[in-house]
């Protein structure tokens, strides 16, 4: 989901420090896990992320996020923390 190499992880794991582009995508996924968490219970929000939505016209929001299209997630936490349940 973030594209980041199983080196990148192993070098991360021994004590080297992310790129920054890699730090960029972890603070970002960090941000985006925690406003999800503020909605749903954290042990939901796995499944959510592989379930197809009607709101991402039949997409999971995984695959929303893996073509980059992050900030249509962002518009959802919004509208769902503003009490906008529709589109």
């Amino acid at each position: 989901m973030l594209k980041i190499s199983r080196r990148a992880v192993a070098a991360w794991l021994s004590g080297q420090e992310p790129s920054r582009s890699n730090k960029v995508r972890l603070i970002e996924f960090g941000r985006m896990y925690q406003a999800l968490s503020e909605l749903v219970q954290p042990s939901a929000i796995g499944p959510w992320l592989e379930r197809s939505n009607p709101s991402l016209q039949g997409s999971t929001p995984l695959q929303v996020i893996e073509r980059g299209e992050g900030d249509r997630i962002w518009r959802m936490i919004w509208q769902l923390r503003e009490g906008n349940l529709g589109d």
